[in-house]
């Protein structure tokens, strides 16, 4: 009687047990049938696609990104891609601007600048005495340096030649403090000059007083003065305090080589009295007899 009553109780307590885990075998098979079918499945589509955003992600961080460290990541990630975005409309806005500039030059018959030409050199520094800011070249006139040839690496403007040898040359650097480079904004196209005075920028002096630099763009040479082909590179433009500095894009190259490109070179009209005005007022009968 007493091993009747234990098991009697035993079965009371586990009949509960039994009816809880039988009632979600029941419901989870019946939720598996009402989302098979099309008439209840989209009364869950929402749920499960809030659900799935909370856990997998979305637009935003999701929650399992968070509790296993990758939530850094998957911001760096999304960062990348709107960059990439970004930067696929601006080469496909710059692509239709090139060929649209390159249509109106031939339609305007424009002249541009001249083919680069010039000598590629290997280049040693000074650290000590009156040319400290300078660079020699193993290169001079046998090789086909001019005076005044401009010096550039694979990052940009170096600085000019101001000594030629026969086979050496010395070239100041746009860093010296007595260089003056005239240049140009590539955007906002404003005119300035661009003195040295240090190793990493320069500062840009001379500007107008009604237009500005536009922050981070590239600075170009203007070919004002005649000492530089317009359209090298020179570097960047950053604003510091009041003053506007351009750090030096030479610094990307450190190959120790330079390309010498001979001065940029017009040449002087004739004057009106050196023409010589060919005679065509005689008929062609008349210069067939003679």
């Amino acid at each position: 009687m007493a091993r009747s009553g234990r098991s009697a109780q035993k079965g009371v307590r586990r009949s509960p047990k039994r009816l809880v885990l039988g009632v979600l075998i029941f419901g989870f098979a019946a939720l598996i049938i009402a989302q098979s079918a099309p008439q209840i499945s989209h009364f869950f589509n929402p749920v499960r696609a809030s659900v799935g955003d909370r856990l997998g992600g979305g637009e935003q961080i999701g929650l399992w990104a968070r509790l296993t460290g990758r939530a850094a990541q998957e911001q760096r990630i999304r960062e990348l891609e709107a960059e990439v975005r970004d930067l696929s409309r601006y080469k496909a806005a710059a692509i239709s601007m090139a060929d649209r500039l390159e249509a109106y030059e031939e339609i305007l018959n424009l002249m541009g600048e001249p083919p680069a030409r010039g000598v590629t050199a290997r280049v040693t520094s000074e650290s000590e005495g009156p040319f400290a800011q300078t660079l020699l070249a193993n290169a001079g006139r046998s090789q086909g340096v001019e005076p005044g040839s401009v010096a550039m690496n694979e990052g940009g403007l170096v600085g000019r030649v101001i000594q030629l040898g026969e086979r050496s040359s010395r070239i100041l650097l746009v860093t010296d403090f007595n260089s003056r480079v005239p240049v140009i904004g590539e955007v906002s196209g404003v005119h300035a000059i661009m003195q040295g005075g240090s190793t990493s920028s320069g500062t840009l002096t001379d500007l107008p007083e009604r237009s500005d630099f536009i922050e981070g763009e590239r600075i170009l040479t203007s070919s004002e003065g005649g000492a530089y082909p317009r359209g090298l590179v020179v570097g960047e433009v950053n604003k510091s305090g009041n003053d506007w500095r351009v750090k030096y894009a030479m610094s990307k190259g450190s190959s120790g080589y330079v390309q010498l490109i001979p001065p940029p070179t017009v040449e002087r009209p004739i004057s009106a009295g050196d023409l010589v005005v060919p005679d065509n007022s005689a008929s062609p009968t008349q210069g067939a007899r003679r």
